[in-house]
């Protein structure tokens, strides 16, 4: 059953307070690790925030994000200019973002329940999923040159073509809640089963094997290939980061914060990784031996969704509720 906007909404009213006094940012090159730089979006008449989710590093350099809540593809230069392109399909409720192997992006529409292309120059082309209501989450690029995604409302695994062709694959366990997908070390795609609690390891050719998590009712939400060669996770209500090898072994690590929601994760240029706490108000950065370090926002009630490596050496996130995009410097 899909989440009204406004439940959803109420998911976040009691985030935690911090208040944050940071110095002005150096310049990037002279910046120490953990400073945080932000860059303020328009606000919505209508919702306040656009709701800014998954951020990618384009082509062209710039960052591309989903604007959530007002149906937008946003694009942010390193300077922090912002430019929008609307979706034509309204309350498309445009999700996760990846760049394609034709180097333009490619957008997930949970409600529209389509797969979006945006050019750089902003032309967008939809493509709707074969099977209806399918609620497509996060997209990634696979090693096929073609686009890898989640269908969270009818537990499938969607595959498209940069020509639009679109090929579904069904999740072994019923009703598992795929959320996220990213190639692995070993080039297959492996992804998270939020309501299931499995990773799952699905090949190019489509063939799915699942791997239980440990700690139950974990609800899983990125993965990610670490520097190490293995799958890092995030473990959204048991608060901890995991780390499985490619043959299923798991580990899992404690977030300092309590109930910190932990979110989206990515390998930094550092040789670690680095997640979002969208409920702590946290960038973290953890050791592949599984040491954590966070890093407060500036925002409070900020609510970091999704993470990339971008421009100057950078991780960029975007900040949900705070209406911003920013950059925290990781060496």
């Amino acid at each position: 059953m899909r989440i009204s906007r406004f439940a959803r909404s109420l998911l976040f009213l009691l985030l935690p307070l911090f208040v944050v006094t940071l110095s002005t940012a150096a310049p990037i090159a002279q910046a120490k690790v953990g400073k945080i730089k932000e860059f303020q979006l328009p606000f919505s008449k209508k919702w306040g925030s656009n709701r800014p989710y998954i951020i990618v590093t384009g082509p062209d350099g710039n960052l591309w994000f989903t604007d959530f809540y007002t149906d937008k593809i946003g694009r942010m230069t390193p300077t922090g200019q912002y430019k929008a392109f609307n979706i034509p399909t309204k309350k498309s409720e445009p999700y996760g973002i990846a760049v394609g192997s034709d180097d333009n992006l490619w957008f997930t529409e949970q409600v529209g329940s389509k797969i979006g292309r945006i050019t750089l120059q902003g032309k967008i082309t939809e493509y709707p999923t074969p099977t209806a209501n399918s609620g497509p989450l996060n997209i990634t690029p696979g090693p096929d040159g073609n686009l890898w995604f989640t269908e969270n409302y009818t537990n499938k695994i969607g595959r498209i073509t940069t020509s639009g062709s679109i090929t579904e694959f069904t999740v072994p366990t019923p009703n598992s809640g795929p959320f996220s997908i990213r190639t692995g070390p070993d080039g297959n795609l492996w992804f998270t089963e939020s309501s299931a609690n499995k990773i799952g390891r699905i090949t190019l050719s489509g063939s799915i094997t699942e791997f239980a998590v440990p700690t139950p009712g974990s609800l899983l939400r990125f993965i990610t290939t670490g520097p190490d060669g293995n799958l890092w996770f995030t473990e959204y209500f048991a608060n901890k980061v995991g780390r499985m090898t490619p043959t299923g072994t798991f580990t899992e690590f404690p977030i300092p914060t309590t109930n910190s929601g932990p979110f989206d994760i990515t390998a930094g240029p550092d040789g670690n990784l680095w997640f979002l706490e969208s409920m702590g108000d946290n960038v973290a950065r953890i050791t592949t031996s599984g040491s954590i370090t966070e890093f407060p926002v500036p925002t409070p009630k900020s609510v970091p969704f999704g993470i990339t490596n971008g421009p100057g050496g950078n991780l960029w996130f975007a900040e949900d509720r705070g209406n911003k995009i920013a950059y925290i410097t990781p060496q």
